[in-house]
């Protein structure tokens, strides 16, 4: 079965928010609102337990809301492979460098990534199958509120603790309460980390050096129980994407990689078994001529107190009493290339879902979204992420389309 054509099927991607009429400022036409519960990563894996006969509890948002049962009947044993960086639109632009993910069935469509648009908010939102605003890891660098420091969670161990900054139950804790086990397949140098502990703890770590070896310790993980729930995940194409573009011969060079490593899994799927291949984000090269470098404006410093976020996804956090002017200043110099709002305009806008009342100071007094290809550098104070090529975190359909396509094994047809 082809893969079908990226654009939205009914509830299938993010819809644009309804805004203005309560005072919101609306999402504007190219920026799209994330729907959770409703065909959105958090949903995968709450899916894949439900058809392995584990509901999981995800407070207001339904236990099954993909309703795999149908593509996963008579499947015992599930992998999950989410590829960073993975967008939907870019593998169906490269069915030369994909054609086995091409070729792949799509059982639900196109799924969407949560907000921001960035690995550690969307595998923490596919760990513990729940939206940003529950979860509380909110984005790629945010403040830790009260403290006057910020949180890179890429580079998180154990401050502040992982199961006090995210204390949601994982997918992997349910499903192990319930007598099923569950696996990780994940770099090993990420083995202990901060991240890992909070999007993924209740499930056994096993450390992979290498591709070959995600490939082998997938396929030992399914077999090593009549039932199981095993999760892999790789980021070099979306390394690959940061730093050579993901118009680059880099980038479709890697591509065909991971379709290899795609079609070894499916090659070793027991009978039983099904592949399922997701993502966590899409992204897009910003040309020189759209960044925006914030360190270039003196007056987008006055009044600030943390500059958090990545350059697609901005979180501005204000001195005490300086939060009117600064959203003001930033709003007015970033004009058309951003969404600039309030954190209350964003939380009440849904782009995170509900958002817990401790978990909203984490969110900046303003944030700022990026329009089209532009991004909000900051040349002096971040010099490595203002030098990339490629990067994601906001809201265009570019980075929040991601791909769910399947393989299923030889029993199962």
């Amino acid at each position: 079965m082809t893969f079908p054509p990226v654009r939205p099927r009914p509830g299938s991607r993010p819809e644009r928010a309804k805004g203005g009429e309560d005072g919101v400022l609306p999402l504007p036409t190219d920026l799209e609102r994330p729907v959770y519960g409703a065909a959105n990563l958090a949903d995968v894996l709450p899916g894949v337990a439900a058809a392995l006969g584990v509901p999981i509890a995800r407070g207001d948002l339904p236990a099954d809301p993909l309703d795999l049962t149908g593509a996963l009947a008579g499947a015992r044993r599930v992998a999950v492979l989410l590829v960073d960086g993975l967008g939907a639109d870019l593998v169906r632009a490269h069915p030369a460098q994909a054609l086995v993910l091409n070729q792949l069935a799509a059982p639900a469509g196109v799924l969407g990534a949560p907000c921001p648009s960035t690995t550690p908010v969307s595998l923490t939102t596919l760990g513990t199958g729940r939206p940003p605003g529950a979860h509380g890891v909110l984005g790629f660098v945010t403040d830790v509120p009260g403290e006057d420091r910020t949180l890179d969670h890429v580079r998180w161990t154990d401050d502040p603790d992982p199961l006090q900054w995210q204390a949601v139950p994982t997918v992997f804790e349910q499903t192990a309460a319930a007598g099923m086990a569950s696996t990780v397949v994940g770099p090993h140098t990420f083995a202990r980390s901060g991240l890992t502990r909070a999007a993924y703890r209740g499930a056994h770590y096993a450390a992979a050096y290498s591709a070959g070896d995600l490939v082998a310790g997938v396929h030992q993980a399914l077999t090593a129980a009549p039932r199981s729930l095993v999760y892999g995940y790789t980021a070099d194409l979306d390394l690959t994407g940061h730093v050579r573009g993901v118009d680059s011969p880099a980038w479709r060079n890697q591509l065909g990689l991971v379709d290899r490593l795609v079609d070894q899994l499916v090659a070793g799927l027991p009978d039983d078994g099904a592949l399922l291949v997701t993502a966590d984000h899409g992204m897009l090269d910003v040309p020189e001529h759209t960044r925006f470098d914030v360190d270039d404006v003196p007056e987008l410093a006055e009044g600030v107190r943390v500059l958090a976020g990545e350059p697609r996804a901005r979180y501005v956090h204000a001195r005490p009493g300086a939060t009117d002017d600064v959203l003001a200043t930033w709003r007015a110099a970033l004009a058309h290339r951003a969404w600039v709002v309030s954190r209350e305009e964003a939380i009440d806008s849904g782009v995170f879902g509900p958002v817990e009342p401790g978990l909203a100071a984490r969110i900046g007094d303003v944030v700022a979204l990026a329009r089209g290809s532009w991004a909000m550098v900051a040349t002096q104070r971040e010099p490595v992420p203002s030098r990339l090529a490629a990067h994601h975190g906001s809201l265009t359909a570019t980075e929040l389309a991601i791909p769910l396509l399947m393989a299923r094994g030889a029993a199962l047809g």
